[in-house]
């Protein structure tokens, strides 16, 4: 027999590729129910709604991104920390289904004072995990204080992500050579 969290995880799987695919809009939860091979019932046992289901996906998605950025942070050679970001953001950002999801939900977010503050403490958590990050890294000489280094990099990386959702040859250069400066490397 299935456990719930068995069942949570499939759900989150389902909806992943729905959101990704279709959009948050066009994708309700009996779609999600659907594709996944279960009842309306059984997402509802889950998540209260489907702001809350792209909630746990989101969060779910920046987990792993975020891993992989401590992961490249944790390189102790800054030239090679910062290859190894280059390298990553010109794979990650920008991911069409990714992106273009954190930007639909943002906009719906934006008419309900209550996710949207839920929403804002999620960045704030973000932006408090990577100044973290970036502080600890091993002979991070941040040319800044390492919030709004964090911010900086954060916001850059989101507006590249949806330019190039829009033109996947927008370059990320600007984004590393940013970095680069940020960490008193020379560009």
């Amino acid at each position: 027999m299935e456990t719930q969290a068995e069942t949570r995880a499939q759900l989150l799987k389902t909806a992943r590729q729905l959101f990704f695919d279709d959009g948050y809009r066009p994708t309700s939860l009996e779609k999600v129910a659907d594709a996944a091979g279960y009842s309306k019932g059984a997402v509802y046992s889950n998540f209260r709604n489907k702001d809350e289901l792209c909630t746990a996906v989101l969060d779910e998605v920046r987990a792993e991104r975020f891993g992989e950025v401590v992961a490249m942070l944790a390189t102790p050679d800054t030239p090679a920390r910062i290859e190894a970001l280059r390298d990553w953001s010109e794979r990650v950002i920008g991911d069409p289904g990714w992106t273009s999801l954190e930007v639909e939900f943002a906009v719906h977010a934006r008419a309900n004072e209550k996710l949207r503050t839920e929403l804002a403490g999620r960045f704030d958590g973000i932006r408090q995990m990577l100044t973290a990050a970036v502080e600890s890294a091993e002979s991070a000489d941040l040319t800044m204080p390492g919030r709004e280094a964090a911010t900086v990099v954060l916001a850059l990386g989101v507006g590249l992500g949806l330019l190039r959702t829009i033109d996947p040859s927008v370059p990320i250069t600007g984004l590393i050579d940013t970095i680069r400066l940020l960490t008193g490397q020379t560009v």
